[in-house]
């Protein structure tokens, strides 16, 4: 596997789909070897989970270390300057470590994951190899605006006997940029269902733990600060929200390029909105079982990027929690009106606060879209299908 992300350490939030992709194929007995760029704050064994770390170093300065793990954008709107300096050396670091992995270990199969700049490494050291690339967000929006970035997707879906996309929107964008739409095919992402899960002693011991009494209605939004999260429009939901439920508290998790923004946009609805900052990945589960209502107010930001299907709408319909989204990207294809969420307009806070309010008053119309979410997600979003998707296109591959 080549990626340009991974959790760096236990509880990183960044990347954190890739972990069970890569260990869910291991544990079908597949020999996987990642190979990913070198991070200051990588803190893991060389092998974990049946996953085999090989990392490269490219920088020479530590202020150029912005080659991958969401740090390559600012905001995921536009590329860093720094990020396009130490892309040369970090591609040309990443194909050596990828030809000599795959070299030594002898590999019959080269996954790689984001087009840019996972399946151009990818498809500079498959050599004779197979090479399958998943496709994840960000990767085809960079690809859609810069032109040598797309000239570089077109070859590599040119090497590639198979490509994945984690929602239908993102498949579809990728054909008109290139990649052979007979050759393209839709895997969602799927959440751990044994870890996120209703579970009233947890909602107990979450909210104890963040100092909000049972009888306070909570409001829990989970992703990076950047555009296309759309928490913007939580914020001024939550303005509107305030009249009628003046305890509402609202909990946003996340670090990103927006947080001081956000912060001075949230002064506005007083005390109700709070941010949490950067939480570990295994607290999740507590803080969404501890809500009332789980947000995910996806949006096209205003350069055109959007997400594939964010993590927090699968663990949120997981863990039963009543969700409010929007259809952006691939959401919609879990997410659905009025069975498993309540769907909104994107950028209509008023929409969003009459869905979160109306999920309020009637707890027992949110249990049952609860409910139904996870049962669906149980059914058709195991990691373990994900896993079983990916042997069967390898199988088909090679």
């Amino acid at each position: 596997m080549v990626a340009s992300s991974y959790p760096r350490y236990h509880g990183d939030s960044v990347g954190s789909f890739m972990e069970p992709i890569a260990q869910g194929i291991a544990a079908r007995g597949h020999d996987v070897h990642l190979v990913a760029p070198w991070h200051p704050k990588w803190a893991r064994a060389k092998v974990e989970g049946g996953v085999h770390f090989h990392l490269f170093r490219y920088a020479p300065f530590a202020q150029l270390n912005v080659f991958g793990y969401a740090e390559g954008m600012r905001g995921d709107v536009r590329l860093r300057a720094s990020a396009m300096a130490a892309a040369p050396l970090a591609m040309l670091a990443g194909w050596f470590k990828s030809l000599r992995v795959a070299q030594k270990k002898r590999a019959t199969i080269i996954h790689a994951h984001w087009v840019i700049p996972g399946g151009v490494i990818g498809a500079a050291a498959a050599g004779s190899l197979p090479l399958v690339i998943s496709l994840h967000g960000s990767d085809v929006f960079v690809a859609e605006r810069h032109y040598i970035a797309r000239q570089a997707a077109r070859a590599a879906f040119r090497r590639a006997v198979a490509i994945t996309a984690c929602s239908e929107d993102l498949r579809s964008r990728a054909v008109s940029i290139g990649a052979d739409a007979s050759r393209a095919t839709v895997i969602p992402y799927g959440v751990d269902s044994d870890a996120f899960k209703p579970d009233v002693e947890q909602r107990a011991r979450g909210r104890q733990h963040l100092g909000i009494a049972d009888e306070v209605p909570l409001v829990v939004a989970v992703g990076r600060l950047v555009k296309k999260k759309g928490f913007e429009y939580l914020i001024e939901a939550a303005s509107l929200l305030k009249p009628e439920f003046p305890a509402l508290r609202v909990l946003i998790a996340g670090t990103g390029d927006l947080d001081r923004s956000l912060r001075a946009h949230a002064a506005g609805a007083g005390d109700a909105v709070t941010f949490l900052g950067d939480v570990p990945h295994h607290t999740v589960p507590a803080l969404l079982a501890a809500a009332d209502v789980a947000v995910a107010p996806s949006v096209h930001d205003d350069a055109g990027n959007v997400d594939g299907l964010p993590n927090t709408v699968m663990e949120t319909m997981a863990s039963a929690t009543p969700l409010v989204t929007t259809a952006a990207g691939g959401i919609a294809a879990v997410a659905r009106q009025g069975e498993t969420a309540r769907l909104v307009p994107e950028r209509d806070p008023v929409a969003l606060a009459a869905a979160i309010g109306d999920l309020l008053r009637h707890p027992a119309l949110g249990a049952a879209l609860g409910s139904r979410a996870r049962e669906l997600v149980c059914r058709e979003h195991s990691w373990g299908r994900v896993a079983k998707d990916f042997e069967a296109i390898y199988e088909r591959s090679v």
